[in-house]
């Protein structure tokens, strides 16, 4: 493709990400929707029509675009959440409960159904078949911002930020911690692709993949957002305070020593940022600074989600779906309209959030387990395990993860606005605004 070419369709997409939440704003159609389609479209075009696009030979590239991808968008989760979590308090534990639900239930029954229906109707090998399982269960942090938090919000009773908003409260907790989460089983899908029987390596795994790198990452993370919100709002040298400046770089600093710190000592890396983002938004709740921290996150994540979702177009038409088969076709389906939905609701039977609050009524877990949108994490999960260990079927999972994402994007996309809406009228909220990612 000509250069020139290169820049007029970078120029055209960037215009188009200015301008589509304006557009879209009353329409039910989401942004990820159309630059998905508009990358579709750019691959049929005749200059670039017969370059296809091979995710085996191009996956350390896609691994580490989706990589970065993933993390600001965790950064910008955590800062957007209004409700704190204090270790030592009862009560803000259980208002996390939505989270601790849809991690500890909806997770591993969704691993599992996809897991299990691969395997066994589908004859799926059992690591491919984990690995498929492993990698669409996390819901997704960058696709799915029409129905998360839209950022923090500093005016009021910082203790009362976004208690009313339970479903985009459990929608925005549940993609900022199980990206992270999802790796003990990505890692298990390797091992038995690699290291033999599941009795030679289990008990390792148990130790350090799920429990281990959880909690390692976990306190990095803490440790670093600590230091980084004493250095922005209480350092003693007023220099060197960056609240009083505005200087918002700091979240993007936060992010990079979280993601390397963690990673140097065998933590999660993506738990760290999380957790990290998270500990900087306990400091001065009120303090305009989040709001700055996070508008230079988001306009990142809106950069690169822009490239992700023009890829990821692109491809659709261009190879990416070429080992798509009825067994493919069949795992999206049903991860998208049963699985997830079924994992989602059970999770929630009983649920209360605090100490005589009614919890989700029967139309929000509804709601809260149907928009399980997927995305670039899964594309990010496939990549990391595919160039860690020999999986046969490595094309026939590429091809299902673009199809159920394309379809994540499609059916979540079309309802998000009019059901959001919905909630938000029915509990005297005014419209919260879309965005690109």
């Amino acid at each position: 493709m000509k250069p020139e070419l290169v820049y007029l369709l970078l120029g055209g997409s960037l215009l188009l990400a200015a301008v589509l939440p304006q557009i879209l704003h009353r329409w039910a159609l989401s942004a990820p929707m159309v630059l998905v389609a508009t990358g579709m479209l750019v691959g049929l075009l005749p200059p670039v029509s017969d370059v296809p696009l091979d995710p085996v030979a191009a996956r350390s590239v896609i691994e580490h675009v989706t990589e970065v991808t993933v993390l600001v968008a965790l950064m910008g989760v955590g800062l957007a959440l209004d409700r704190p979590l204090r270790w030592r308090s009862r009560e803000s534990w259980r208002a996390w409960s939505p989270a601790w639900r849809l991690l500890g239930i909806a997770m591993p029954l969704t691993i599992g159904g996809v897991a299990l229906l691969a395997w066994g109707p589908l004859g799926i090998a059992a690591p491919a078949a984990l690995l498929l399982g492993a990698a669409l269960a996390p819901t997704d942090p960058v696709l799915a911002s029409d129905v998360q938090v839209e950022g923090p919000t500093l005016e009021g009773d910082a203790e009362e930020i976004d208690e009313e908003d339970e479903v985009r409260f459990a929608l925005t907790s549940e993609a900022g911690l199980n990206d992270g989460l999802a790796f003990p089983f990505v890692y298990a899908a390797i091992f038995l692709a690699s290291a033999g029987p599941v009795s030679q390596w289990v008990v390792p795994w148990f130790a350090w993949e799920l429990v281990g790198k959880v909690v390692v990452g976990v306190l990095v993370g803490t440790a670093v957002g600590w230091a980084m919100a004493k250095l922005a709002f209480r350092a003693p040298a007023r220099s060197l305070r960056l609240a009083e400046v505005g200087e918002p770089l700091l979240a993007l600093a936060a992010l990079l020593v979280a993601y390397g710190a963690s990673e140097l000592v065998g933590g999660y890396g993506f738990l760290a940022v999380f957790a990290c983002a998270l500990t900087v938004r306990s400091v001065e709740r009120a303090h305009d600074y989040h709001r700055h921290m996070h508008d230079i996150i988001d306009r990142l994540e809106t950069l690169l989600t822009l490239v992700v979702l023009l890829g990821l177009g692109f491809a659709l038409t261009n190879g990416l779906l070429a080992h798509l088969d009825w067994r493919g076709v069949a795992v999206g389906l049903a991860l998208v309209l049963v699985i997830r939905p079924v994992a989602g609701y059970v999770s929630f039977l009983g649920h209360r959030t605090q100490v005589g609050a009614a919890g989700l009524d029967h139309r929000e877990r509804l709601v809260v387990a149907f928009f399980g949108v997927r995305g670039v994490g899964s594309v990010y999960y496939v990549a990391y395990a595919a160039g860690a260990a020999s999986f046969p079927e490595e094309r026939w999972l590429w091809s299902t993860i673009g199809f159920t994402i394309a379809l994540s994007v499609v059916v979540h996309g079309v309802l998000a606005t009019p059901v959001m809406r919905r909630l938000d009228r029915e509990h005297g909220r005014e419209d919260a605004g879309t965005a690109v990612a």
